[in-house]
């Protein structure tokens, strides 16, 4: 018997022309924790809500662990998110996750990612979302997908712009302890999803996989 035989989702891979994104395994975690350490974004400036890449190296591997750890446990229908291992040529370069909360009901998911610096601005960022978003709405029955950045991370909202997003209000947001006045919140409806010119390949979504995410 192998893991997936137990946790179905360890199964689930989507595949682009570049990338295969699957979910996080605890071998994953290591090369994963490496990426991030490498760097993510300016030091000047904080792009998460949740401050964590300011950590030492050390309580960055740590806290990535456990934060893997925690939304796997916390998998149920009514709310889950999944973190996918983006792998370029089989390295684990960042993370893409696609989160939702009573999806039978809402038809609705939001997204989040980070990539290791070294390997932005090659288009990278966009294909990882669009690989979700063709995911979710093609294949689990998505209807809404939401996203939002800072309004100074022109990359992020590069990247939902270029999928389609449309802007949907701002909220205030607090970031290293300091207010920070302008998240710039996205929605997109699955008939605006501007699909990218490649088909996404799924690998691992059977009746099993749908139960476990309440599709």
């Amino acid at each position: 018997m192998d893991l997936v035989d137990v946790w179905p989702l360890f199964g689930l891979t989507l595949r682009t022309p570049r990338l295969e994104l699957r979910l996080v395994r605890d071998a994953d975690i290591a090369a994963l924790a490496d990426a991030a350490v490498r760097g993510i974004h300016d030091p000047a400036v904080m792009p998460f809500a949740h401050p964590w890449t300011d950590q030492p190296p050390e309580v960055v591997r740590r806290e990535l662990a456990r934060h893997v750890w925690r939304e796997r446990v916390g998998t149920t229908p009514d709310g889950w998110t999944l973190l996918f291992a983006v792998l370029e040529d089989g390295v684990p370069i960042g993370i893409q996750d696609v989160r939702a909360a009573q999806f039978a009901i809402l038809r609705t998911v939001s997204t989040g990612s980070w990539l290791t610096a070294s390997r932005q601005g090659l288009g990278l960022g966009i294909e990882m979302r669009a690989a979700v978003l063709g995911f979710c709405f093609d294949h689990l029955g998505a209807e809404v997908a939401e996203s939002g950045a800072l309004d100074w991370n022109g990359a992020s909202l590069g990247v939902s712009r270029h999928l389609g997003y449309a802007e949907n209000g701002v909220k205030r947001v607090v970031a290293r302890n300091e207010l920070v006045e302008r998240e710039l919140l996205l929605r997109l409806e699955r008939e605006a999803f501007a699909r990218p010119d490649w088909a996404l390949e799924v690998e691992g979504l059977d009746d099993v996989v749908r139960a476990q995410l309440g599709a």
